[in-house]
This record gives C-alpha cells, structure tokens and sequence, in this order.
C-alpha cells in the first residue's frame, strides 16, 4: 500500500533493502532526528522519515552521514523537501 507524503516538511525516503543491509538503527534514527511514533513508517520496500519537523535542522547532517555509511543519494535514498501545495497529494510505493 502507498505511503502518503505530506507537504510542508521534509521527508526522507530509504530502500529498505539498503536500511536493513547497512545496518540502520530506528532508534538511533528516533532520537536524532526526534521523530514521533507516526514519523517513521515502513511499507513493503521503502522506509520513511517524516515529515520531519523537530529534526529538520539535522538532516543536512543524517544525509552526509547516511552516505559515508555507504548510502547512495538516489539509488538507496532520496529527500523530498515538502515544498508543494497542500492540494497535492503525493504517495510512495515500491
């Protein structure tokens, strides 16, 4: 079933085949970016954070660091600012 992705945040979105073969860590992950419970959802093969409000100023940061874990920005995972109106309505799958 598609994820909705809302607007007005950011989100990150992560292959789950690349979060679970590097070895990510949720809670790791919680507390960083001070994510909520409904902030870090899963379906099939993806993994998403967001929308990302208290733990917005560290992604810049989870991003560069993602990608000296051995991430590939595109091919493993991506960002998705939320800069677009609130009359659409964007849903991701895998």
């Amino acid at each position: 079933m598609p994820l909705k992705i809302p607007s007005g945040a950011p989100v990150l979105v992560i292959r789950r085949t690349a979060y679970e073969a590097h070895g990510l860590n949720r809670s790791d992950i919680d507390e960083r970016l001070q994510l909520t419970p409904d902030e870090f959802r899963v379906e099939a093969g993806l993994v998403v954070l967001g929308p990302l409000y208290a733990g917005a100023a560290m992604l810049p940061a989870f991003v560069d660091d993602l990608e000296r874990a051995g991430l590939t920005y595109f091919d493993d995972f991506f960002e998705l600012s939320g800069n677009w109106p609130d009359w659409l309505q964007l849903f991701a799958g895998a």
